[in-house]
């Protein structure tokens, strides 16, 4: 099966076929930088994050451009109520921004450029547009004039005659049309500005994007992503202003993710039920975070809840456990000559479910598959001395950290991984590792001098706390339900 893709402009699923052979460009919208970011920017890029890697994994050489906007109202407003610089500004929530995607174990796209830097570009295709006569200027504002595109909103698919009877020229414009858009912002006071033929001013939100996008990877290049909420106006206008200077079809493939709902409602500050991924990260691991994103299709709603999070790191935790027992069970083994094609299998497996429009939920379904094989092999009788069952756990076990790095997942060591679950779960019940030490102490006592009542009252105490003692070869150890 090869990779089908789902693209919003055709409104169907398509065989992906690249510009270029072999080569992949991919530009996604990347962040204002005004605030800290929240769950639906990590939904965004952890999505496109994962696209970049599989088709990395299936042998595109692959250009991943994705941009900060360092410039526009919103950072100058914060930067003015905070009494800086909309620069200084900018550069605080662009390394706030780079921190988070870190910690969510981003891997680092090609190219980052920011719209401060390609001003010139900007302006070079803001000449473009009004020497071909799609762009006009007005009191040293600039224009774009969707009349001259005949196809505006194909991608959205909106009526031009509703857009046009709802829209509304604000007071301090100088449109010809109400559904005219910016493209150069003439300058006021106190705000950032840069010299170009209309006079002082700055970019408009949707030129950058084309400017950028155009310039590292060409006036047409294969896919354009972005969230639901890009689609209009941001993605449309980025398709008239970029098809309406150079005459080409500006993008073949647009990929946009869901929403984001938070306990079934729409995200927002006014509803209080606004997270950052700092506050998430405050109480989750960041994968857990990651994993939780993963079990959704891209392009389907995913409803965020503490409940939600809680069953997503339940679920990572049965991964790290698989890959913990097989990592023991095999360092018991001597080695085995014999093969197994259960490697192989999974990975054909799991790239049936990604090449069908990067399904990771799908994909992961296969690998839970995988976990479950390991755990029923690893406790048959006899298991250590059956040389083909020990290979099928090793090359599954292996196939499972490869695989898992496709989805950036698995990357901890187990036990580290699921020792700080243990102690983040811990936490909850009221009491410390060296609470533990003490109960497991004392326990050890008690059964060394026969009070198996007392043992038997410690561990029913921790159960009741949702904490189990496991006592085994090497000691005593515990576990959070």
């Amino acid at each position: 099966m090869s990779l089908r893709v789902y693209n919003t402009m055709t409104g169907r699923k398509e065989t992906f076929e690249p510009l270029h052979p072999g080569k992949v460009g991919m530009y996604v919208c990347g962040v204002t930088v005004y605030d800290y970011c929240h769950i639906g920017h990590a939904r965004a890029n952890v999505v496109f994050d994962v696209i970049f890697r599989y088709l990395q994994f299936i042998g595109y050489d692959v250009t991943y451009v994705r941009n900060y906007t360092d410039v526009d109202d919103k950072i100058i407003k914060r930067a003015n109520e905070r009494g800086i610089s909309s620069d200084a500004l900018a550069k605080e929530f662009i390394q706030a921004f780079d921190e988070d995607m870190k910690r969510l174990g981003l891997a680092e796209p090609t190219i980052q450029p920011k719209a401060t830097h390609h001003i010139e570009h900007i302006i070079d295709l803001v000449k473009r547009l009004v020497e071909r006569g799609i762009a006009y200027e007005a009191a040293g504002d600039v224009y774009f004039s969707v009349g001259e595109f005949p196809s505006y909103l194909k991608l959205s698919k909106r009526n031009m005659d509703e857009m046009r009877s709802g829209a509304r020229i604000a007071p301090g414009e100088h449109k010809r049309n109400p559904m005219d858009f910016a493209l150069w912002k003439a300058a006021k006071p106190g705000e950032p500005s840069w010299d170009s033929p209309w006079g002082p001013g700055r970019p408009g939100w949707h030129i950058e994007c084309s400017a950028m996008a155009m310039q590292y990877l060409g006036e047409s290049f294969d896919i354009h992503g972005g969230g639901k909420d890009l689609v209009f106006p941001h993605h449309e206008n980025e398709i008239a202003q970029s098809e309406g200077a150079t005459g080409k079809p500006f993008v073949k493939y647009w990929l946009h993710n869901g929403f984001v709902n938070v306990n079934q409602e729409k995200m927002s500050k006014s509803l209080g039920n606004f997270f950052t991924i700092r506050d998430i990260l405050n109480s989750y691991d960041p994968e857990v975070l990651r994993f939780f994103i993963l079990t959704a299709h891209y392009r389907s709603p995913i409803d965020f809840s503490d409940q939600n999070l809680q069953e997503a790191r339940l679920g990572l935790s049965r991964f790290y456990e698989a890959l913990q027992a097989a990592d023991e069970v095999l360092a018991a083994c001597k080695q085995s000559d014999a093969e197994s094609d259960a490697g192989s299998a999974l990975e054909a497996a799991f790239r049936e479910a990604m090449d069908d429009d990067f399904n990771t939920a799908a994909a992961i379904g296969q690998l839970f598959d995988a976990v479950r094989t390991i755990n029923r092999l690893i406790t048959e009788k006899g298991f250590r001395k059956n040389r083909e069952k020990v290979a099928e756990v090793r090359e599954l076990r292996d196939a499972l950290l490869k695989l898992g790095d496709v989805l950036g997942l698995f990357a901890s060591e187990p036990a580290a991984w699921l020792k700080q679950l243990n102690l983040a779960l811990l936490a909850h019940s009221g009491y410390t590792e060296a609470d533990m030490e003490e109960f497991i102490r004392h326990r050890q006592e008690a059964r060394k001098n026969k009070d198996f009542a007392r043992a038997d009252e410690i561990r029913d105490k921790l159960a009741a706390k949702g904490i189990q003692l496991l006592d085994g070869p090497q000691g005593t150890t515990w576990k959070v339900r």
